[in-house]
């Protein structure tokens, strides 16, 4: 079995060097070792069809042709890599945005059989009515409205037949070609394939399991059930299954279609307002945000309220990359280059930035433009071009989800802009921005953070005891073998007492901050004596803290003063 899996790779393989052959790029062929599965005849013919129209176009395009002839797999593989320009240059990248999944549906009986078979039940057990013609066609799956017994009115997720099958052989031959040419990639710069290969592989296989889709509905319907103008249609568990998707049907116009909005009695502005907002709130306040926001996929209804459909991207933010975030777009709006590579920096997994003067200066050229030019002339998609070329620039490897949020902000900016025209994305952003930083900086979050550290250093002090204990035995079972010589060793030994000193100092003032917001936060709207609405006990704490804080400074000044002597 296993043989004959390696002998189809190898043979899929082949095809696929054929197409790279085709499109010009014998280059990767010939210097990887996709060279030896090459025909003997085809060894040194270069170019397949080597047609002159063909090659009048660019390398990126190229490429983008070869994934549009590989298939629906790779079509993904191009439209996921299109939200990393930390990993591609950027004409690439705007490639890669150009491809669709162009898929024809597939036959009514082939959906009423994948249908009935999940359910054991017949479609007219099932719907009262089921409209044949797909409403919705992709690589994966297509869309039929249909109706319950109840009367109320849903739409069909379906699968396509052997889907999953065909993914799997097609992640497998793409693992195998990455193998295959992994020194190729690592010279054109990207470091790490295999893993992109590895992440898009998990992204997919969660697309082809439509109860996951299911539970972010759910989800979302529970986290924003105070959002009174969102609406979340809601899914039908019992209806649903990893090929079979059933939702509530949304009754409503796309957010574009201003006619249809204006004839309402709704106006185009207060849409584009109400949209931006709630997807400012989901990504500034409670990190979850639905990460499709293509015009298809936002639906207003006729009492305003504005209806999300399509969960399968989900973008999920925790506390730290918000703040981060928020500190990009206020750093931006008070012209600060520094303030604003330290929070790239903070966003970054990983980076290459070896003159962060080079680096800031790059972003004060960035933070010039949008203080000259006008809101027509720049915005969102702008600012996330420009970051694209700094990511790429200076290898910053930011999440993903970073680059989803920001490519999210760029689509609604266009279809606000296309609501109302005089629609500043930005000076949206800035308020939610600065409820963010205030909230980073508020008592509660700094007490949160010091806990988390005071934490961190007794699980260190209670654990040290242990680790030592079982270093010891290993010593004496002679699996640890310690050559020493005591020379020197006072010097060594003063410094690990000031360093045990320093550790019990930073333990009781953080000891110290914790009793003093504790203390704070339980006299607050009670008659408590204190001094400007803050218990004694409160800022006696605080004094304390800040006459150890300097002590510990006075005391790291007259250690670097003896080094220096």
């Amino acid at each position: 079995m296993f043989f004959n899996k390696t002998i189809d790779n190898i043979g899929r393989i082949r095809k696929l060097v054929e197409v790279l052959l085709k499109y010009g790029f014998e280059d990767i062929v010939v210097n990887t070792g996709l060279r030896n599965l090459l025909s003997p005849n085809k060894k040194t013919k270069g170019r397949i069809s080597a047609e002159e129209e063909l090659f009048s176009q660019t390398r990126w395009e190229r490429i983008r042709l070869i994934m549009e002839e590989l298939g629906p797999t790779y079509i993904k593989l191009g439209q996921m890599l299109s939200n990393r320009p930390d990993l591609l240059p950027e004409p690439l990248i705007k490639e890669f945005e150009k491809l669709l999944d162009k898929v024809p549906p597939f036959e009514i009986e082939k959906v009423k059989e994948i249908i009935e078979g999940e359910f054991d039940k017949s479609i007219e057990d099932l719907f009262i009515y089921f409209d044949e013609k797909p409403i919705g066609s992709a690589s994966i799956g297509q869309v039929h409205r249909a109706r319950l017994s109840d009367g109320e009115d849903v739409v069909v997720k379906v699968q396509r037949p052997n889907a999953k099958r065909q993914v799997v052989a097609d992640l497998s031959l793409l693992k195998e070609f990455v193998k295959l040419t992994e020194n190729y990639f690592f010279k054109a710069g990207i470091l790490n394939p295999i893993e992109i290969v590895d992440t898009f592989a998990k992204s997919l296989q969660n697309e082809l399991d439509y109860t996951t889709e299911a539970r972010n509905l759910s989800q979302f319907r529970t986290l924003y059930s105070d959002f009174n103008s969102l609406y979340i249609p809601k899914p039908y568990r019992e209806l649903t299954t990893k090929k079979v998707l059933t939702i509530e049907f949304i009754s409503g116009c796309r957010v574009n279609d201003i006619p249809i909005i204006k004839s309402w009695g709704l106006r185009p502005a207060d849409i584009a307002k109400k949209g931006l907002d709630i997807y400012l709130k989901q990504i500034f306040e409670v990190g979850v945000f639905h990460a499709d926001p293509h015009p298809g996929n936002i639906l207003i209804k006729p009492n305003g309220k504005i209806g999300l459909i399509d969960f399968g991207m989900v973008g999920k933010l925790v506390q730290s990359q918000r703040f981060a975030f928020a500190g990009v777009f206020i750093s931006l709006a008070k012209k600060d280059a520094k303030s604003m590579a330290t929070n790239l920096r903070r966003l970054a997994i990983d980076h290459e930035i070896n003159d962060m003067r080079a680096f800031e200066y790059d972003l004060n050229d960035l933070i010039q433009d949008f203080v000259v030019l006008s809101q027509e002339d720049i915005g969102v998609r702008d600012l996330t071009a420009r970051l694209q070329k700094l990511a790429y620039k200076y290898k910053l490897q930011i999440p993903g989800v970073i680059f989803l949020v920001l490519r999210a902000l760029a689509i609604l900016e266009s279809t606000a802009k296309s609501l109302d025209p005089k629609f500043d994305v930005l000076e949206n952003i800035k308020p939610y921005g600065i409820k963010l930083i205030a909230e980073q900086y508020s008592i509660k979050n700094i007490s949160s953070e010091v806990s988390h550290s005071v934490a961190q250093t007794f699980a260190l002090l209670s654990n040290l005891p242990l680790d030592i204990r079982d270093i010891v035995k290993q010593v004496r079972k002679g699996k640890i073998v310690l050559n020493t010589r005591q020379v020197g060793y006072e010097k060594y030994q003063r410094q690990m007492d000031f360093i045990a000193n320093r550790i019990v100092m930073a333990v009781i003032i953080g000891a110290l901050i914790i009793s003093s917001a504790l203390s704070y936060g339980i006299a607050i709207g009670k008659d408590v004596a204190g001094f400007l609405g803050m218990p004694y006990f409160s800022i006696v704490c605080i004094l304390i803290a800040g006459f150890l804080t300097f002590v510990i400074f006075i005391n790291d000044y007259r250690s670097g003063r003896n080094r220096h002597q």
